[in-house]
């Protein structure tokens, strides 16, 4: 196998790993992936706004809006006006939305995390520099993307083939 094909065996083991995690996310507990993260931005800050948590977690605030109005439709959340200013608009989780997240796993990329941090620092280094490397021979370098380890569309854009 040439090193080109082990390297693109790698990245679709990397990619199947994180469908595998958030199909079984999804079949666990209803959620994905950034759903977990929205709601876990809300627990840490109860009350915080849409514009805070997209930049939180590096999504956009129409994106977050979207995850917002499904976990509401489930219940997860609500969305209260602020009593001293109208224009803000504060989220917080339901008492269900407190038991959905409490039963739910850790976001795969938590394990990655930890398995990161362990690293020495320049092997950390290396690996960033080399994944940036990859993304960019990929012309993926300027394509829009958060620290969320999901795969499938997160906004739902017009695909043209």
């Amino acid at each position: 196998m040439q090193k080109y094909e082990e390297l693109l065996v790698a990245l679709r083991q990397v990619i199947r790993a994180i469908d595998l995690y958030s199909k079984k996310l999804n079949k666990e507990t209803g959620l994905t992936s950034p759903q977990l993260i929205v709601m876990q931005e809300i627990a840490l800050c109860d009350g915080v706004t849409v514009k805070k948590i997209a930049d939180n977690i590096t999504l956009s605030s129409a994106t977050v809006t979207s995850i917002l109005d499904r976990l509401e439709a489930r219940k997860f959340i609500i969305r209260q006006r602020s009593a001293t200013d109208k224009r803000k608009v504060g989220v917080h989780l339901t008492e269900n939305g407190h038991t959905a997240l409490e039963n739910a796993p850790k976001p795969l990329q938590e394990h990655f995390i930890n398995r990161f941090e362990a690293m020495e620092e320049w092997e950390q280094t290396q690996m960033l520099a080399t994944m940036q490397r990859v993304a960019k021979m990929m012309n993926a370098e300027d394509l829009d993307a958060s620290p969320l380890l999901e795969v499938g569309q997160i906004q739902q854009p017009t695909l043209t083939s």
